[in-house]
């Protein structure tokens, strides 16, 4: 049995507890700060029966929660880990530290890697022994809802590390997808960078309303990406395919490029955007919204575990 080692039980590790755990691994789970763990093993046990009546649980509720095993010492945690998943605070003296220990305590073969969002793994690893075993594995949120992980190596990463992080979260039944180099926010960010700064410009220059804006995606585009991706997409959407909608659809592309200059999201804007939000959703409610949002994911990928791409 595959033993990984959590360390951060946050929403994010235990989101990957449960990926881990649901694959059949033998999971190990440890954070700096104890309460945190038993708050993240009654999350679990609360989400495993939801995802076993939407079919996305193999096993019972009880057998895939007794793989997960709470730890009390960062070196029992990751000393017999094959591969070891870091959840820590987005800050990169707390990283630095954090895989300096790790890199110390956890068996020289091991895979190092870390669920940063946006911090590049050379950020926190140059200075190490292992440094080689070291990379980011960047989850979308929940991870246990959306397969999608970006493995996004540092320059001095071992192509083995890489092979091995990819075989692993295939394996867990997640979709790897590699970064070739370091970048900032690495490549999923940046594509969601770039809707968001389109998005906050057409609402600048009140070309729509916020409640409009959500809708062209979450009626409009969303509904495609949710199974194809943008350039399956557009190769679909010309008779020719992708080539022959880059004639037809290239100069406007253009024109457009040159009208989407940077834009501050300033005070104002924030300000304006958040005022929209919560009347659409009162900040109270936004426990509630998210526990719809997960089940809704829930149903989505339970529909499309059922087709054939």
């Amino acid at each position: 049995m595959t033993q990984v080692a959590v360390i951060g039980a946050g929403l994010i590790g235990r989101a990957w507890s449960i990926v881990y755990a649901r694959a059949g691994f033998d999971v190990v789970l440890w954070d700096q700060f104890p309460q945190a763990v038993p708050a993240a093993l009654d999350f679990i046990a609360e989400r495993l029966p939801e995802l076993k009546e939407n079919g996305l649980l193999k096993d019972e509720p009880a057998a895939v929660m007794a793989r997960i095993r709470p730890v009390a010492d960062l070196a029992d945690a990751v000393r017999d880990a094959e591969y070891i998943q870091e959840n820590g605070p987005e800050r990169v003296p707390v990283k630095i530290a954090l895989f300096t220990e790790l890199d110390r305590f956890a068996r020289p073969d091991a895979v190092l890697a870390s669920s940063t969002s946006g911090i590049p793994a050379s950020a926190f690893t140059e200075d190490l022994k292992g440094r080689h075993r070291c990379l980011v594995a960047h989850p979308v949120n929940p991870p246990y809802l959306i397969p999608l992980v970006e493995i996004c190596p540092a320059p001095w990463t071992d192509e083995a590390t890489i092979a091995r992080t990819r075989a692993l979260q295939i394996a867990a039944g997640q979709v790897p997808a590699t970064v070739k180099k370091e970048m900032d926010g690495f490549a999923l960010n940046r594509l969601q960078g770039a809707l968001l700064a389109e998005a906050f410009r057409l609402i600048a220059d009140d070309a729509i309303s916020p409640a409009d804006l959500d809708a062209l995606v979450k009626h409009g585009l969303g509904l495609r990406w949710s199974f194809m991706g943008p350039l399956e997409t557009i190769d679909l959407n010309a008779p020719g395919g992708l080539a022959d909608y880059c004639d037809r659809y290239g100069p406007l592309y253009a024109k457009m490029q040159e009208q989407m200059t940077p834009l501050e999201w300033n005070a104002a804007l924030v300000g304006r955007l958040q005022e929209a939000r919560r009347a659409e959703l009162p900040a109270n409610m936004q426990p509630v919204r998210q526990e719809w949002r997960d089940r809704r994911l829930m149903a989505l990928l339970a529909h499309k575990a059922g087709q054939v791409d």
